[in-house]
């Protein structure tokens, strides 16, 4: 990837600071993110995956009340856990939770390694996740992409061509890594998924509000 495909760095100075002053005052209060428990870190994000947030904040504390713990959870009964999920859909997901549960507990004490690359060999956490857990629960400067984060980038830094091909894919996340600021990792990964969720939405983006209409290559003028 050439420097000249990533933001110069004016740009990310602009985009960090436009961000962050906007999710100070616009950033939604979410459970998962008064904590840094790799668990629950962990449980949200895998509940957050093709789910909208409003249907995730009961099962979530729900989950956690039955579930408090790695433990807890890998020790329950596989068809509890499915139950418990429900309605939730995607099943393969609580599946995937309790079998990271019960690898966490016989490999790792009950806890979640803090590495990208132990994390990565957990089926069910991929590159997204390993970021969010990474930078969520550790405080470690580690980008992330998801859908809502992919769509801000591309519109503000990029603004023509295919957003799913593979190879504007790795820019993406180029672009999410060098942007990334070395303080308040916590504040801005959260602040680009609230940015795409609630004003750069994939549909009706509301580009007069939007933090970033001064420099988003993609910007619809009315």
């Amino acid at each position: 990837m050439s420097a000249a495909s990533l933001p110069a760095p004016g740009a990310r100075r602009r985009f960090r600071h436009a961000l962050l002053a906007w999710y100070d005052v616009h950033g939604r209060d979410l459970p998962w993110r008064k904590t840094s428990d790799p668990y629950h870190i962990l449980v949200s994000e895998i509940m957050l995956q093709q789910t909208q947030v409003d249907r995730v904040l009961p099962k979530y504390a729900e989950w956690l009340k039955k579930y408090p713990s790695f433990e807890a959870l890998a020790s329950a009964r596989i068809s509890d856990v499915t139950s418990t999920w429900r309605p939730l859909g995607y099943n393969i997901r609580p599946r995937r939770l309790h079998a990271i549960a019960r690898e966490a507990v016989a490999r790792y004490d009950g806890q979640l390694p803090s590495d990208q690359e132990t994390l990565l060999s957990f089926k069910g956490i991929g590159a997204y996740t390993a970021g969010a857990i990474r930078s969520f629960a550790f405080g470690q400067r580690a980008a992330i992409l998801d859908t809502n984060v992919a769509r801000v980038l591309f519109r503000v830094f990029v603004g023509h061509g295919d957003p799913k091909a593979h190879a504007m894919r790795k820019q993406l996340w180029a672009i999410s890594d060098i942007v990334l600021p070395r303080k308040r990792v916590f504040d801005f990964n959260q602040a680009l998924m609230d940015l795409g969720a609630t004003v750069c939405s994939a549909r009706s983006p509301q580009c007069a509000v939007c933090p970033m209409a001064r420099i988003c290559r993609s910007r619809r003028v009315d």
